[in-house]
């Protein structure tokens, strides 16, 4: 019975894995659509959200059955409740790039992002999936000190949208409002991608270790 309990925690953290496989795969391919200006992988992005939420919730409901059935404790009790987290994050994630393919969507056939910013796109997405890929590594590896670094990671996606921001906010720029919001929505998307996958991070620290975050400061749960 034991044997079989631990499988199925092993199965939880293999599932958060696959699921991070996915939102990272919904990013990458929403921000192709989003510079392209490519409404067929838009469109793929968007719909792919079905599959994401059937995977969050299959998992949320495995977890769920456990904790009733099994009524863990200590360190069992903690990879149970940070698998229920963390699919909570890695939902939200995929919803934000789906956001991030409606504006690709809703700008077709012209590009969303300006020229000039096209570039720090691709190094806020950039940066977003290899946060996103350091957690899924640290869930996989139960690593607490790898997912201690990522708070320094998450500072560079934070630069890099200030970086948006300086651009919209100066005399030079000659887009317009409507490109203006796209790109202040854009650059918060990717910014709350990242924040999730720091989450994520914070929980592995607690599954390990039993401390909630990695900093002082309460980790952020804003959508």
């Amino acid at each position: 019975m034991r044997e079989s309990f631990h499988d199925d925690l092993a199965q939880i953290s293999a599932s958060v894995v696959e699921l991070t496989t996915l939102v990272s795969v919904a990013l990458e391919q929403a921000t192709t659509a989003l510079l392209e200006a490519d409404l067929t992988l838009a469109e793929k992005v968007i719909s792919g959200q079905t599959e994401i939420t059937a995977a969050y919730v299959a998992l949320e409901d495995k977890a769920v059955e456990l904790l009733a059935r099994q009524a863990p404790v200590a360190g069992d009790l903690r990879t149970i409740v940070a698998g229920l987290r963390g699919v909570a994050d890695l939902e939200r994630m995929g919803g934000l790039a789906r956001h991030i393919a409606a504006i690709a969507r809703m700008r077709y056939p012209q590009h969303a992002v300006p020229e000039s910013l096209r570039d720090t796109i691709r190094q806020i997405s950039a940066k977003a999936l290899t946060i996103t890929a350091k957690a899924a590594e640290a869930v996989q590896a139960r690593d607490a000190h790898l997912a201690r670094e990522m708070d320094a990671d998450d500072d560079r996606v934070d630069a890099l949208r200030r970086a948006l921001f300086t651009t919209m906010l100066s005399e030079s720029w000659s887009y317009g409002v409507e490109p203006a919001v796209d790109i202040a929505l854009i650059g918060r998307y990717y910014e709350r991608f990242a924040d999730h996958a720091v989450e994520l991070a914070r929980l592995v620290v607690y599954m390990v270790t039993g401390e909630r975050a990695l900093a002082d400061a309460p980790p952020p749960r804003q959508a």
